[in-house]
């Protein structure tokens, strides 16, 4: 029980300081490449934190894939889910407070068709490279891990931020929901697209890796 809980709050926290950097970046004010470079960074930072504690997802898209590959009991993955989405909506209402109404930001709703690509390409990059990188038993104890996967939250962001959300994260996507940088319908199709995106990188990770037999 106590080594559950240490993977839960770990999880808890990564996913507060992913969504608050996403938060202080867009709404209290950053241009330029600031944004997608900060929040690739303290992506990268929490994940070579917690990842020997929890594998270092905060992302429910990523702890899915990680379920289907076999290396996150199927039983811990609701309450991964649930901590992330807490440690998410907790960063957004701190973000909200902290702005306090000083900053009025108008709600961004994006097209359904480039959501659905943008969002599902780079979920489905990103959880790929979780499993190459973090997971897979060849590249077991690599000192690259985290660097590949905040780079990748990072291109992300520069190659699709235009036309979709970039959050490539169900906790992202609702985090900006709650801060009012999205529509809530943009939230839904981007919650959508990120799930399909791990799916689909779970399934092409067996197809690419030696671990899975052929």
């Amino acid at each position: 029980m106590k080594a559950n809980f240490k993977k839960y709050f770990m999880e808890f926290l990564g996913t507060f300081f992913l969504v608050f950097t996403v938060g202080c970046t867009m709404v209290i004010g950053s241009s330029g490449v600031i944004p997608a470079i900060a929040i690739g960074a303290v992506l990268m930072i929490m994940v070579y934190a917690g990842g020997y504690v929890s594998g270092g997802h905060y992302n429910p898209a990523v702890s899915l894939a990680v379920a289907m590959k076999g290396d996150l009991l199927w039983r811990h993955l609701i309450p991964y889910w649930i901590v992330q989405v807490l440690g998410g909506a907790c960063a957004a209402f701190i973000v909200t407070w902290l702005v306090n109404g000083l900053i009025p930001v108008l709600p961004t709703e994006f097209n359904i068709i480039s959501i659905l690509i943008g969002e599902f390409l780079f979920t489905f990059a990103l959880a790929f490279v979780v499993l190459h990188t973090a997971t897979a038993a060849r590249t077991m104890g690599n000192s690259y891990f985290g660097l590949a996967i905040g780079a990748t939250v990072m291109s992300g962001i520069f190659a699709v931020g235009g036309i979709c959300p970039a959050a490539f994260n169900p906790a992202v996507a609702l985090g900006v929901g709650f801060l009012g940088i999205v529509t809530w319908k943009t939230v839904v199709f981007t919650i959508i697209s990120n799930i399909l995106g791990a799916i689909a990188a779970a399934a092409a990770f067996c197809l690419t890796s030696f671990e899975c037999k052929e």
